[in-house]
């Protein structure tokens, strides 16, 4: 029986359930954490084992799965997205994507420079936790304030978002693997070099890009870059071909390409179980008097907050802004400024990546527990600030 899919209606649809399942998580997670279960939810996340055989081991922790394992297929399905963005979406064409570029340059810059003026001379190394943006989470708020929103402006923050997305991935690939091992690291482009050789000879087996994709993550691990990242490196390489077989028919070009039927296979996997996991295992974080008088008083906090909450709808305004005066791109149809302010700030809802991106940056578990609660509070205050300007200021649309 063949299934009709489309691929990015239905990609915005999951990513706007997820926002609320990832909300869920969130409160669970703070809740347990400051609870009398609390003791027993982080001594759960800290158990270790060892997985692999004879030499061929590694040491993790549950909390150590979740975010190098688990985290590797949610990179894995952004890394299928880029590429289909890039290859057949908003950014397969210079007119689509320089907008969003440079705007979601923008929209990393600004908050980055907020940070390092307000923190640099504490923690440089932090300027990276208000780069990030949560598509699910963005992408959700523009769902929920509807028509006030004009269409043009998910399209706009969609490819933002997946732009910052690889901004990210560069940041956690260049800036936050230390330690990096030089053999490790040629043994690593040997299997990229292996995988692109399979793909050149025509192998469509699953089982082998499998095989392969495990043993680059064990390379990237074993060589000091993020593991995580032979997702984003497996998703980039898949081929933006026709899928034969598949049981799929796109009901917008009746054609399903490889990425497109993965996406359909694993999209819902990573929005509605992985993404909530890493949420409830991260975001468990101490909210007390002595948390919160802390985090008043860090630099770091305040660093992350206003890169969030302000740098993020400046550096996507303004640059959208300058972009359009230097006629470099369209802005979004029918959308004014304050339109686009509203976006920047929907943008600044940083969460999963930037929790991710917070737990690389800082050594110190203390300052790591200051840094998720500051997105926490910055991202819920960036979603509140958006969600206010599009209900009030937003122009009304039929869409």
């Amino acid at each position: 029986m063949i299934r009709n899919i489309a691929p990015l209606r239905d990609f915005l649809h999951r990513e706007s359930a997820s926002g609320i399942l990832i909300l869920i998580a969130s409160f669970l997670g703070l809740t347990v954490a400051n609870s009398p279960l609390g003791d027993g939810y982080r001594s759960a996340l800290a158990v270790d084992f060892r997985l692999g055989i004879d030499e061929l081991y590694i040491n993790l922790t549950l909390l150590k799965t979740i975010n190098y394992i688990l985290m590797t297929i949610f990179f894995f399905v952004v890394g299928l997205e880029i590429k289909r963005e890039l290859t057949s979406g908003h950014l397969a064409s210079f007119k689509k994507a320089i907008m969003p570029f440079v705007a979601a340059l923008g929209g990393m810059a600004v908050p980055a420079l907020i940070y390092l003026l307000i923190a640099g001379d504490i923690e440089p190394n932090g300027w990276g936790v208000p780069v990030a943006t949560d598509i699910a989470l963005a992408v959700g708020l523009l769902a929920l304030v509807g028509t006030n929103a004009v269409a043009s402006l998910r399209s706009f923050l969609l490819a933002l978002a997946v732009i910052d997305d690889i901004g990210a991935i560069l940041i956690i690939a260049l800036v936050y693997s230390t330690g990096v091992e030089i053999s490790w690291v040629l043994a690593t482009f040997f299997m990229v070099f292996w995988i692109f050789a399979f793909k050149k000879m025509g192998a469509e087996r699953i089982w082998i890009y499998i095989l392969l994709g495990v043993t680059l993550w064990y390379c990237m691990y074993k060589s000091g870059v993020h593991p995580t990242l032979a997702g984003v490196v497996m998703g980039l390489m898949t081929p933006n071909q026709p899928k034969k077989d598949s049981g799929l028919m796109d009901s917008e070009d009746g054609s399903v390409s490889v990425i497109e039927f993965l996406e359909s296979k694993l999209h819902p996997w990573s929005s509605f179980v992985i993404v909530p996991i890493f949420a409830f295992a991260n975001t468990g974080v101490e909210i007390s008097s002595s948390s919160i008088s802390a985090a008043i008083e860090s630099p770091i906090a305040w660093g992350i907050f206003f890169g969030l909450v302000v740098g993020k709808p400046i550096g996507v305004s303004l640059s959208s802004y300058l972009a359009g005066k230097a006629k470099l791109g369209e802005f979004p149809e029918s959308a004014r400024n304050i339109d686009v302010l509203a976006t920047g700030s929907a943008a600044g809802i940083g969460f999963t990546v930037a929790i991710f991106i917070a737990n690389l940056a800082f050594d110190s578990p203390a300052i790591q527990q200051l840094a998720v609660f500051s997105v926490i509070v910055a991202s819920v205050v960036s979603g509140l600030i958006s969600y206010t300007t599009f209900k009030l200021l937003g122009r009304k649309t039929n869409s």
